[in-house]
């Protein structure tokens, strides 16, 4: 009986982990949805070079045909590298433009120095039902110092009264399932924090995030992600809004080519998910692109 029940613990054994190798496959296609990040790491040995942009509004007061439908502008624009150490674990270095400050709003930051680092916990199989991705990030912002008055509410964080106050930090949850070979859905929990801000606002923000992606085509995909800040500071009162982001994705062999629209005006999570003033109701969204190479080292 001893031999017996050993021998099925074997078999069980044995089938689990033949089982628990089938893994899931780009749940994502890209290491970014559109303002969000995805549960995608690096393959090891693996660099990903990165542009992403970011233009004027397209339509509103202050896009259509005068500004080109905002092709005239570039909001933000990012640069960066990202290296997969393992399969699960990966590093980047970015510098962005930043948001920079919003008329009759609050200020972000300019100049904007970013690493970032990623490790999937867990990932999902036959038997693990999804996959659990840690992501953080840490800005640093190299403007030039700026004296303002007092009542300069708008630009006293442009001010930087001690060298801590050029930081930004965010973290975060990244758990994702890919329901079938043409579905995924992804859900982030995040928290950002401002080590300097303006009077009335807050230093840290909680927010959810959600993702997707549509795949239509062997080369196509549709992504969509929003962020939703919770915070009683952050409502459309005071000119604050969700970030919205939806997109078309195409692939081919290493090369990522993504389009999109958004209302952030910000690439960075630091940057968009505090500043985001830009109504979609208004015709505040603006075009966007994003290019990513990967080069096997």
């Amino acid at each position: 009986m001893n031999h017996i029940t050993l021998t099925l613990v074997v078999v069980v054994v044995s089938l689990t982990g033949l089982f628990g190798q089938n893994y899931a496959y780009q749940t994502f296609k890209d290491r970014r949805v559109i303002n969000t990040q995805s549960v995608e790491t690096l393959p090891a040995r693996t660099m990903d070079i990165r542009i992403a942009h970011r233009f004027g509004d397209f339509a509103g007061r202050n896009g259509g045909e005068p500004t080109f439908f905002g092709l005239e502008f570039a909001e933000d624009v990012a640069i960066g590298a990202e290296y997969g150490i393992t399969d699960n674990l990966m590093v980047g270095f970015h510098r962005s433009k930043g948001a920079g400050v919003v008329p009759n709003g609050p200020s972000g930051l300019r100049q904007l120095w970013t690493l970032n680092g990623k490790y999937r916990v867990l990932r999902q199989t036959d038997l693990v039902p999804i996959t659990i991705t840690l992501s953080g990030m840490t800005t640093f912002s190299s403007a030039q110092q700026v004296e303002v008055q007092p009542d300069d509410a708008p630009s006293i964080i442009q001010n930087f009264p001690e060298f801590g106050h050029r930081f930004a930090h965010n973290v975060q949850l990244l758990i994702a399932r890919k329901f079938s070979p043409a579905f995924s859905l992804q859900i982030i929990p995040s928290y950002t924090h401002r080590n300097l801000v303006a009077f009335n606002d807050e230093n840290g923000i909680f927010s959810m995030g959600v993702a997707t992606r549509v795949q239509i085509s062997k080369v196509f995909g549709i992504v969509a992600d929003a962020t939703f800040p919770f915070s009683d500071f952050r409502t459309s009162d005071n000119n604050f809004y969700p970030a919205i982001g939806i997109g078309l994705e195409m692939e081919t062999g290493g090369h990522v080519f993504q389009v999109n629209f958004t209302n952030a005006t910000a690439i960075m999570e630091t940057d968009y998910i505090p500043y985001t003033t830009s109504n979609w109701l208004e015709g505040q969204y603006r075009l966007g692109f994003t290019i990513s190479r990967q080069f096997r080292l």
